[in-house]
C-alpha cells in the first residue's frame, strides 16, 4: 500500500508540514526530529508523490512544451526534431521533465494555456511557432509564467525568445552569388502569410537590391515548405522565358524540389542552375548533387531555449532575444 505524507508523520510524530520540510530541506528544524522522520522515509520506503513534492516546494520541475499557430511544417520535420531534442535533454540535465500540449481546447471550452499551465502546476513554457499564432498564446506570453518561444517573438515581463537571424541567411546566400558574378537570382518561400518565410523574402529583395542584381518578380514564388511545393514552384519559373542562373529556397524540403524538377527539365545542376536551401537537414548531404544550405544552428537554438527558459524560471536576468547566426554551406549544388 502506498503510504501518504499523513501517515510518514503521523508514524514520526510530527505534523505532515514538518515531514515536507525535511523531505525538501527546507525550514528550521531540530536535529533530533529530522533524524526521526528520515528513520520513517527509510524503514518504510516512503516515496513522496508529484503533487506533494510540487504542494511543499511551489515547484513542478515540468515544463509545458506548446506547438502553437498553424503548423505548415510538420514537428517531425529534422529542424523542430533537432531543435527539440536538444531542448529535451539540456532541460532534462537541468532537472525538469516536459508536458507536451496540443493546441486543442482545454476543459474550459477554449483554448487556455495560462489556465493549463497552473492546473499542472508547470515552473514554465516552451513555444515551438508555427503560424496564425492563436490569442492564447498572447496571454500567456503577457502573463507570470517563464516563457520562451523559438521563431516567435515575445515582449512579456518574463518572457524570451530565440530563433535564427532570418535576415542573415537571404543576405548571406544574394552575397555570395553576387560575389561569384551571379547577377539572375529566383527565390521559393514559403506562404505569402508566412512571417518567418516573408522575413527572409523582404532581405532577399533589399539584398538584391543593395547589390544591383536582376531582380525579377516573376521569379519569386511561394510554396509551403515541402518538397512538392518546391517542385511546382521551380516547374513555373522554368517556365519564362529567362531562366535564372541560381535559385534560393527557404528550406531544404523545397530546394530538393526544385533540384528534381531541373533535372527532369533536362538541365544541370549546378552548370545550369544552381540551388541553395536552407535549414541544413541530413538528406541534403545524400542528394544528387549534394544539396548547398543556410544550416540553422538547431543545437544552439536548443541549448539556448533551455537555459534560458530555466534562468527566467529562477528569475535571473535573461536578454529579451537571442538571434542567432546561420551558417552557409556550399556543397555541390551551389558551386560556381
Amino acid at each position: 500500500m502506498k503510504l501518504t505524507i499523513r501517515e510518514i508523520a503521523k508514524m514520526a510524530g510530527v505534523s505532515p508540514g514538518t515531514v515536507s520540510k525535511v523531505i525538501n530541506q527546507k525550514g528550521s528544524i531540530g536535529s533530533d526530529t529530522i533524524q526521526k522522520v528520515k528513520k520513517v522515509i527509510e524503514d518504510t520506503g516512503y516515496q513522496p508523490s508529484f503533487s506533494a513534492k510540487a504542494l511543499a516546494t511551489k515547484k513542478s520541475n515540468m515544463i509545458g512544451l506548446i506547438y502553437a499557430g498553424e503548423v505548415y511544417v510538420e514537428f517531425n520535420h529534422p529542424f523542430f526534431n533537432q531543435v527539440i531534442n536538444v531542448f529535451k535533454n539540456t532541460i532534462g540535465q537541468l532537472g525538469y521533465d516536459i508536458l507536451v500540449f496540443s493546441n486543442q481546447a482545454f476543459n474550459i471550452g477554449k483554448e487556455d494555456y495560462v489556465a493549463r499551465a497552473k492546473h499542472y502546476q508547470l515552473d514554465g513554457c516552451l513555444i515551438i511557432a508555427g503560424e496564425n499564432i492563436e490569442e492564447a498564446i498572447n496571454q500567456l506570453d503577457q502573463s507570470d509564467i517563464p516563457t520562451v518561444a523559438v521563431d516567435l517573438e515575445l515582449s512579456g515581463e518574463r518572457s524570451s525568445y530565440v530563433m535564427t537571424d532570418n535576415q542573415k541567411i537571404s543576405r548571406q546566400v544574394v552575397e555570395y552569388f553576387y560575389l561569384n558574378g551571379i547577377r539572375k537570382l529566383a527565390f521559393i518561400g514559403g506562404q505569402e502569410n508566412s512571417v518567418i518565410s516573408n522575413v527572409r523574402k523582404d532581405s532577399f529583395i533589399q539584398s538584391m537590391k543593395d547589390f544591383g542584381m536582376d531582380l525579377r518578380y516573376e521569379w519569386i514564388k511561394y510554396g509551403n515548405y515541402f518538397e512538392e511545393s518546391g517542385y511546382e514552384k521551380m516547374t513555373e519559373i522554368l517556365k519564362e522565358d529567362v531562366k535564372p542562373d541560381a535559385v534560393y529556397a527557404v528550406s531544404d524540403m523545397m530546394a530538393l524540389g526544385a533540384l528534381r524538377a531541373i533535372k527532369e527539365a533536362g538541365l544541370s545542376v549546378p552548370s545550369d542552375i544552381k540551388v541553395v536551401g536552407c535549414d541544413d537537414i541530413e538528406a541534403c548531404r545524400y542528394s544528387e548533387p549534394s544539396l548547398a544550405t543556410v544550416k540553422q544552428d538547431q543545437v544552439k537554438i536548443g541549448r539556448l531555449a533551455a537555459n534560458m527558459l530555466h534562468d527566467l524560471i529562477n528569475e535571473r536576468k535573461v536578454q529579451k532575444s537571442v538571434l542567432v547566426d546561420p551558417e552557409l554551406i556550399i556543397r555541390d549544388s551551389g558551386k560556381i
